[in-house]
């Protein structure tokens, strides 16, 4: 029988209250805090603690406090990827990351979903939707990328833009809901 974090990750329906999970969120609350507390000076205890939240991380991450997730142990980010401030990521199924991607501020990535049905939803079951965002890709500001959602490598997402499905490779793309705009030439 799976447990409640191996149905988390696979996008199957779960139970949010589970005791593991209610730690590990803890767990991370508490390395968030002290990441987005830790004064610049710091940059070296900063990044110790951002490595243990975000294990899957890849060389030359820069994140600008404050910054949110549910986990972090279900994000995994390439190289060089920076994260401006007020960026959230709820991360109860895998986000991957690739490298070279700029976040600009208050960037919402949300895998966390809920039923649509009434009954269903009050009983308190989640679900979640893994999102991939592809290398070289620029989201602005005030950007929220929704579950399921994969970004083509190279695209750029215009600031405010509700990204509710699939983006490809090489696109500006912008609005609500969002929309291809052009191809960006390589």
């Amino acid at each position: 029988m799976k447990t409640e974090k191996q149905k988390m990750v696979a996008g199957e329906a779960y139970d949010p209250m589970d005791a593991q999970l209610h730690q590990e969120r803890r767990q991370a609350r508490l390395w968030l805090k002290a990441f987005n507390d830790m004064p610049e000076d710091r940059e070296e205890d900063r990044m110790r603690v951002l490595r243990q939240l975000i294990p899957n991380a890849g060389a030359g991450i820069g994140i600008q406090p404050p910054f949110y997730c549910d986990y972090g142990s279900n994000i995994t980010i390439g190289d060089r990827v920076f994260f401006n401030f007020n960026c959230v990521i709820l991360d109860v199924a895998p986000v991957h990351i690739g490298s070279r991607v700029m976040f600009g501020p208050a960037v919402q990535v949300y895998t966390a979903t809920h039923p649509l049905e009434a009954a269903q939803r009050s009983s308190g079951v989640e679900c979640g939707k893994p999102i991939r965002i592809g290398d070289d890709v620029w989201i602005g500001g005030g950007a929220v990328v929704c579950p399921g959602v994969s970004i083509g490598s190279r695209s750029v997402i215009g600031a405010g833009a509700v990204v509710t499905r699939d983006v490809p490779d090489g696109v500006f793309a912008a609005g609500n809901p969002c929309r291809v705009i052009r191809t960006i030439q390589p």
